[in-house]
């Protein structure tokens, strides 16, 4: 065959023949890619989706765990039964959770190990082993990690390996999300006192609703959870619309995985917290002050900080953490006087309180907080997603049952 220039013009005259006959086919074809890209997108987006937090308290009492005034932890997820039922009369509505399988109370073991490795296989085959370096050396050797950490740090149940840690943080890690819940200070502040002054749940219960008391070896220490371990609280959402509202804009907050807790933490004066460490090193724990009196300090890792009324402090709760709350009680002296008026010598006591501390003063006060757990800024988005389908709430429950 000689080439030309002849030739040239009628191989491409025939092929742009061909196109134009074949160019209802080939739109076909684009439309199907095109539509199987779309579901493809849509299933994924409705498992891994950017905002887990929306409607999620709108899915009914099944997601509570069917517990008389629903607030059961979702530690306790199915258990509040038998003996437990008496203990929910006593607590105010809230179980404190007493299962083996609960993450904040449960020591990593080989069982723990080997659901973590089958959950991670089980995400790689769906979706990808990309970007899973840490992820899975860190599932890997989970027993070697956790026994050889030092006693500064040491995380209870999962750690991620090659993680940049420190105590505290700066608040510019995340900056979007610190900002935005500082803006939010008023409304937050409001609705916790909207939430604290309600009447007792119950005759003999000195807490309000939805209120739960912790173990302290002194004071006291209440929280009123709206998301705990991943689980929304449904009655406790509802009475807080706009601190929910907050929780949807975040970024980085961990909504969909048991190590994401959303909460207004309360100590009263002379309260301790006891020294404890958190469960994982891939979050940081943001408080935000709402009242904070004197005398109040957190401690992480042998560093002191003090909370500050409409500022955020970021720290890794991983590491060995402490509070305390020493500010002066309020207290009452009763004096009295006696006159003697009739000739019975009926005495009349006229009674003067007497504050030893003044009304008003900033020791006598509660130290008050809201407590959120972000994403730690060095958690890659693959890392995140792959960690929110492995800690799933009730995933790795459900794996063991089976």
């Amino acid at each position: 065959m000689e080439w030309s220039l002849e030739s040239v013009r009628e191989m491409v005259a025939g092929g742009m023949q061909s196109v134009r006959e074949c160019e209802i086919c080939a739109c076909a074809i684009a439309v199907c890619v095109l539509l199987l890209f779309m579901w493809y997108c849509y299933r994924v987006g409705r498992e891994h989706g950017t905002s887990p937090l929306r409607g999620r308290y709108l899915s009914g009492p099944g997601r509570i765990g069917g517990v008389v005034g629903g607030f059961m932890s979702s530690d306790c997820r199915g258990r509040g039964k038998g003996k437990q039922g008496s203990l929910l009369e006593e607590q105010n509505g809230f179980a404190f959770c007493q299962s083996s399988e609960c993450f904040r109370c449960t020591s990593a073991g080989e069982s723990l190990n080997q659901r973590l490795y089958h959950s991670l296989q089980e995400y790689a085959k769906r979706y990808t082993w990309s970007g899973m370096g840490r992820v899975h050396k860190g599932v890997r050797d989970q027993g070697r990690y956790l026994n050889s950490r030092p006693t500064i740090q040491r995380p209870e149940v999962f750690f991620l390996p090659d993680l940049p840690s420190a105590p505290f943080f700066s608040r510019e890690v995340q900056r979007h999300d610190v900002e935005l819940l500082e803006q939010s200070f008023p409304a937050l502040l409001a609705e916790f006192e909207s939430i604290y002054h309600q009447p007792p749940a119950r005759s003999g219960s000195s807490l309000p609703p939805g209120w739960k008391a912790n173990n302290t070896p002194r004071g006291q220490w209440w929280t009123y959870y709206l998301v705990n371990q991943g689980t929304p609280l449904v009655l406790n959402v509802r009475r807080c619309p706009r601190a929910w509202r907050v929780l949807g804009q975040l970024r980085t907050f961990i909504a969909n995985n048991v190590f994401g807790n959303a909460c207004f933490s309360v100590l009263t004066p002379g309260a301790l917290i006891t020294e404890h460490y958190g469960p994982t090193n891939v979050r940081l724990r943001c408080h935000l002050g709402l009242r904070v009196p004197p005398s109040c300090e957190l401690v992480v890792g042998g560093e002191p900080q003090c909370w500050s009324e409409g500022s955020c402090l970021l720290f890794d709760d991983s590491f060995l953490h402490r509070a305390f709350h020493d500010g002066k009680k309020r207290s009452t002296l009763a004096l009295s006087n006696q006159r003697n008026r009739k000739p019975s010598n009926k005495s009349h006591c006229f009674v003067f309180l007497i504050d030893v501390v003044c009304a008003g003063s900033p020791d006598d006060g509660p130290r008050v907080v809201f407590m959120v757990d972000l994403w730690h800024p060095n958690v890659a988005a693959a890392e995140r997603q792959a960690l929110d389908y492995i800690f799933t709430p009730g995933r790795l429950e459900d794996r063991e049952g089976k």
